[in-house]
């Protein structure tokens, strides 16, 4: 089984990209992650410009990544125009990040010497010869990326080919090709490396960008086409539109060309990988990205979920759990009879006709007033406890209410919450009042407060996210309000809905069968 070198660069490449920032920690915390899976080369950064990637590169000096193929690389360019590389404070911190693997770019392109680096081609020759040699002669492995590779093939293929046979011939261990403006389509991509694997004696590698969103199929192209390592970042992070995303590209190779890449067992740990950066960036993850994505195996339309129930084949290309992802079954007013079936048999429900002729018709109901349980496993659960006379009430809320009082001190305006709870718990009336930064989080408290004497467990369970969407916005102010609150607890997490004229209100609903669920769950 031929093996496909993984080159990251989502600590380098991936930081680009806008609203993404890695801490130090963050940058040491990744790096470890993907040593222990497998990945064969890391970029850490570019030592040159700024002190938290050179502090990056003497915590990896340190760093003990034994059992893994993992190598660090810093990156950086040629030397200047006009500078000896003795000289050249680029290549002299390169060095100084003990890094074992330096990556330089340089530019193989005609356009880009003349017009944009504005010296002679025989000069960028000699930067790239020079630059290379010199790491090379320090001892570290030197890979070449070649800037613009594939522009610079069609501006003047033979200039381009010389480039990159004057940094075979001054030591580099690969040469890797850069669609930098992301333009390049996958056939020539595929024409184009194909001529240069002929043309040299060491491997060839792909960086792709996604301006016009084929980095992935550009990457594959080139793999095709004889290339031996592809570089990329995580979740395809990047400038503009982002670079080749490893996600997608370690699971395709691996499950679908039969590639070696990782360490074994890796490729099921895709789909954690790809949310635990998310995470580390403080982003949503897109639910619709392939493999790993929470809807990438999610079957709502009946017709689909009746054939997945007999054969997952019919709608999955592979089984969610190769990547780490599970299937999901959504229950909306597109529903038929077998979406009921799939999420009852989750839930532990028995089969039976009418129930599930019930709790269809409930759940159509109930969407044509606003409701939806895509995102509410938690109040689909009760809804059918409830249609099988299973569901009772842990207990019954008397009243509630929220005031919220404005107050000036001074020139600073404040917003004063207070929530104030009545229940009636296994017969005992309870009152509870509460402070809160807004109504939702004074009544989160406040019915907290009420119910933690009868069940102590309510302490291990926490409100993750609150999201509110307008549904018939034509009604202006009098519009029907949609609230997802989702919860979790030490072993899992769940979503409520609820839905009123009144935000409040359809919090409230959202919030206590929140709590309904986490008791239900509990066994209490």
């Amino acid at each position: 089984m031929k093996h496909i070198e993984l080159y990251d660069t989502t600590l380098r490449d991936g930081s680009q990209a806008e609203g993404i920032t890695f801490s130090l920690h963050d940058k040491c915390q990744l790096a470890e992650h993907l040593a222990k899976l497998g990945f064969d080369f890391v970029e850490g950064g570019y030592p040159a410009s700024n002190d938290k990637d050179r502090e990056f590169f003497q915590k990896m000096a340190e760093a003990d990544f034994s059992g893994s193929p993992m190598r660090i690389a810093a990156f950086g360019m040629t030397r200047r125009k006009g500078v000896a590389v003795a000289q050249d404070t680029g290549l002299a911190a390169l060095l100084a990040s003990a890094a074992p693997v330096i990556t330089v770019v340089g530019k193989s392109s005609r356009f880009q010497v003349e017009d944009i680096l504005r010296c002679s081609k025989q000069e960028n020759l000699d930067m790239i010869h020079d630059s290379v040699a010199f790491l090379k002669s320090a001892g570290r492995e030197v890979i070449f990326d070649a800037e613009h590779a594939f522009d610079g093939w069609k501006d003047e293929a033979s200039y381009f080919i010389e480039c990159l046979k004057t940094a075979e011939a001054a030591g580099a261990s690969r040469v890797v090709l850069c669609d930098t403006n992301g333009g390049t389509m996958p056939t020539e991509i595929y024409e184009i490396v194909r001529k240069v694997v002929d043309a040299l004696n060491i491997p060839v590698g792909i960086h792709c960008h996604n301006d016009c969103d084929l980095a992935v199929a550009n990457s594959l192209a080139a793999v095709d086409a004889g290339a031996t390592q592809v570089q990329g970042c995580i979740n395809g992070f990047g400038e503009r539109c982002g670079n080749a995303n490893l996600i997608s590209i370690a699971a395709n190779l691996a499950l679908k060309k039969g590639y070696d890449v990782l360490v074994p067992g890796a490729i099921k740990s895709l789909t954690d990988l790809s949310r635990y950066v998310y995470e580390m960036v403080n982003l949503n993850a897109p639910v619709n990205q392939p493999y790993v994505g929470k809807s990438a195996f999610a079957h709502k339309g009946g017709m689909h979920v009746s054939a997945v129930n007999r054969d997952s084949r019919s709608y999955e290309h592979i089984q969610p759990a190769e990547v780490g992802n599970e299937r999901r079954i959504l229950v909306s007013e597109l529903s038929g009879r077998s979406n009921i079936v799939a999420m009852a048999q989750k839930h532990h429900i028995e089969n039976d006709s009418h129930l599930m002729e019930r709790i269809l018709e409930d759940v159509v109901a109930r969407e044509s007033m606003g409701y939806s349980y895509e995102a509410a496993d938690g109040s689909f659960d009760l809804l059918v406890k409830k249609c099988s006379g299973d569901r009772r009430s842990h207990f019954d809320v008397i009243k509630y209410h929220v005031n919220m009082t404005g107050r000036n001190k001074g020139d600073e305006s404040r917003i004063y919450t207070e929530a104030v709870v009545k229940l009636n718990i296994n017969g005992e009336t309870v009152y509870e009042v509460a402070d809160g930064d807004g109504p939702v989080n004074a009544l989160d408290s406040a019915l907290r407060k009420a119910l933690l004497r009868s069940y102590p467990t309510l302490a291990n369970m926490q409100l993750l996210d609150y999201k509110v969407r307008v549904i018939n916005s034509e009604a202006a102010t009098a519009a029907n309000v949609r609230v997802v609150i989702e919860s979790k607890d030490e072993t899992s997490t769940w979503g409520t809905v609820g839905v009123s004229e009144n935000v409040v209100e359809a919090s409230w609903i959202a919030l206590t069968d929140s709590f309904e669920y986490k008791l239900f769950k509990d066994g209490c």
